[in-house]
């Protein structure tokens, strides 16, 4: 089971993710945790990406994708995986695919959550006052202002890849905004189809 989740920031890809993970033994792939590994293990691709993040540069697609396709190797992800934070852009799927195709793999799902982003922001916000009430220390994307940043990035980026996928008649649809288990449910039923 190969699956990518789209959506905006606060839609709950993560907290679907952990679920699938559990029920269904397949890894979370974040892209960030893999550089960090790939460049400690010292891998021929993580020394690339040791040279460009030292000097203060973003990492390529063409190193990220080397990344995930080392990574999606280990034997942790015999059952599948889940993409987190990847792709992000369509020239990063249309690598994505082409690195799939080449190891005779390909994406099982592609699920994007809809959610109402002024409700997301509402919810942030209610997160961010409940931990400063709890004693907490807000996390500093958890602020209106970091979300509201990262949202803008996402639809500069990221939301072009709803239509990528939509025209390659991979891209499944789920209410975000619904209770978490009826979420579950409805992704559970198109992972089953």
């Amino acid at each position: 089971m190969k699956i990518v989740f789209l959506g905006p920031p606060g839609a709950g890809k993560g907290t679907q993710s952990e679920r699938i993970v559990k029920k269904h033994g397949i890894a979370q792939l974040s892209t960030g945790d893999m550089l960090r590994a790939a460049v400690k293990a010292g891998t021929p691709v993580g020394q690339k990406a040791k040279s460009v993040m030292e000097a203060g540069e973003l990492v390529s697609d063409e190193i990220v994708i080397g990344i995930v396709a080392e990574r999606i190797e280990q034997p942790d992800c015999a059952n599948g995986f889940i993409l987190d934070g990847f792709p992000r852009t369509i020239a990063q799927a249309e690598a994505l695919d082409n690195m799939l195709m080449a190891k005779g793999m390909q994406l099982d799902a592609v699920i994007e959550l809809l959610v109402d982003e002024t409700r997301l922001l509402e919810r942030i916000e209610k997160r961010a006052r409940d931990t400063e009430a709890a004693g907490g220390q807000v996390r500093e994307d958890d602020t209106p202002e970091a979300f509201k940043q990262r949202l803008d990035a996402y639809h500069a980026q990221t939301a072009p890849l709803s239509d990528f996928y939509e025209i390659t008649g991979r891209r499944r649809t789920v209410d975000g905004m619904q209770p978490i288990d009826k979420v579950a449910s409805d992704i559970d039923r198109i992972l089953a189809a």
